[in-house]
């Protein structure tokens, strides 16, 4: 659920132990952003994704990076994937794994790969 997705000009200077500045068009939203996920790809620019607090209203910007918001609380996405799951699709693909290797934890291991890769498909 993206509150946002738009190109926007994002300062983020952070370290660990320290408190982070995060600046949205020169708007300091540290105080809202719980955590922040920075990626690119070798094909597209950079995107940002800050996870904010339940209730956050957000402020008016426009700048230069993809900006994605959303919710801190990210346990109802996982929650409504695992919903999504057919058991039997599931099951069916799993015994199907070429790198099924009769190690134990071998079914737990291929369900988790499985999933992770229809995550990263969806």
């Amino acid at each position: 659920m993206s509150v946002n997705e738009d190109f926007r000009r994002v300062r983020i200077a952070a370290a660990p132990g320290e408190g982070a500045v995060i600046e949205l068009d020169g708007h300091d939203v540290a105080s809202a952003v719980e955590a922040f996920r920075i990626t690119q790809t070798v094909d597209e620019g950079p995107e940002v994704t800050l996870y904010v607090q339940q209730g956050w209203k957000g402020v008016e910007f426009d700048g230069l990076a993809e900006v994605v918001v959303e919710p801190a609380d990210v346990r109802h996405v996982v929650i409504g994937f695992l919903d999504a799951v057919d058991w039997q699709k599931l099951d069916e693909a799993v015994l199907d794994r070429d790198d099924l290797d009769g190690r134990a934890g071998e079914l737990t291991r291929g369900t988790l790969a499985q999933l992770r890769e229809w995550a990263a498909g969806a």
